[in-house]
């Protein structure tokens, strides 16, 4: 029995910080993976750092690959530190880096934290740039977590990540596992609170106190995205000119906008898991999996066919780098870990970019 001892790490689109998980990984005689987190830790970014990240959809090119090879560094001597400080002993490191632009119409997906200075800075294999090759055979480039669903968390119907965008995953009934982007969620419910000076609404509790605004609802429920079918996968590039930029704090309280979001996002992932299983066990992650008056929407809108299962928190928190970390894992194994069912890509592929010997 082969053991992966494997770092992943991950960036997300709600800026929180870097999500390095160090995981072991092995498979049985009989197929089955076993795993496990050994140590996880969200390094949160500095404030210049965020700041740049925040704004790295609106930078020149030569700007963008600044910030790249700067994060890069950050990501290397973050990891580096992280590895000395605790004696872990790494076989590889798999990065997903962090989204600047997803726009797979067009055939393009940007990641950055250059790979190449990860690898220098921790002398470590590194495995890096998870999504271009599914975009490149007519993919979406996303979602990539599925095969992780699949083959680690078998025991439940639906995942579902509450990220700051949502999706969800499961297997219909061919066998084929399906998987698509939602709606926006945290992106939204964070700057929203950041209107109140908050990085977030913790537990929901802003939204709690607002009321539901129909007029803002029905334009939000009116997204374009939201009438596409899968496979379909939701960038920055959407959200900012249809939803973010028009939101208007001289016309509705920062509460009530949240109550309202909260109503949208929960409508609109009640009904795609309506749409996907008439019942089951629903695994709810991401930074959203924390919102307890969310959690509370979702509970009454899906109902009792379905249960609803709140995990501990650290898988909440560290289920993406996990399976990012296990992307790398069959990538090195030359096995496929991205599923065309998924992405809508004419074939399967093996993804990721290596650097480094393995």
């Amino acid at each position: 029995m082969h053991t992966y001892k494997v770092i992943g790490l991950m960036s997300g689109t709600s800026l929180d910080g870097l999500d390095i998980t160090f995981c072991r990984f092995d498979i049985s005689e009989a197929g089955k993976w076993n795993w496990s987190i050994i140590d996880c830790e969200t390094v949160g970014y500095p404030i210049e750092l965020k700041n740049k990240l925040k704004k790295s959809i609106e930078m020149s090119a030569l700007d963008l690959h600044y910030l790249d090879v700067e994060l890069g560094k950050y990501f290397g001597d973050t990891v580096h530190s992280f590895i000395n400080r605790n004696n872990h002993q790494v076989d590889f490191i798999a990065s997903h880096g962090h989204t600047v632009f997803h726009d797979p119409a067009n055939d393009l997906t940007v990641q950055i934290g250059n790979a190449n200075f990860l690898h220098s800075i921790t002398k470590l294999p590194v495995i890096s740039d998870f999504r271009t090759l599914d975009i490149a055979n007519g993919g979406q480039g996303a979602p990539l977590v599925p095969i992780g669903d699949q083959l680690l968390f078998s025991d439940y119907d639906i995942c579902i990540n509450l990220g700051g965008i949502a999706n969800l995953s499961f297997e219909d009934s061919n066998g084929d596992r399906i998987a698509y982007d939602i709606c926006i969620c945290n992106i939204l419910l964070n700057r929203l609170a950041q209107f109140k000076n908050l990085e977030f609404d913790k537990d929901g509790a802003l939204a709690q106190k607002g009321e539901l605004k129909e007029t803002l609802l029905n334009q939000w429920n009116s997204f374009s995205f939201l009438n596409q079918k899968p496979p379909k996968s939701l960038g920055i590039e959407q959200l900012e000119p249809e939803i973010l930029s028009k939101i208007d704090s001289n016309r509705y309280s920062i509460e009530d906008m949240l109550a309202t979001a909260v109503e949208h996002i929960a409508f609109q992932i009640s009904k795609s898991v309506k749409q996907s299983k008439k019942e089951g066990a629903i695994l709810f992650t991401g930074g959203g999996a924390f919102n307890q008056y969310l959690i509370k929407s979702l509970t009454e809108k899906l109902g009792s066919e379905y249960r609803i299962e709140l995990t501990t928190t650290e898988i909440k928190n560290y289920k993406e780098a996990l399976i990012f970390a296990f992307l790398g894992v069959l990538n090195v194994r030359n096995e496929y870990n991205t599923f065309s069912s998924v992405t809508g890509a004419h074939i399967n592929s093996i993804s990721g970019q290596k650097l480094g010997r393995f």
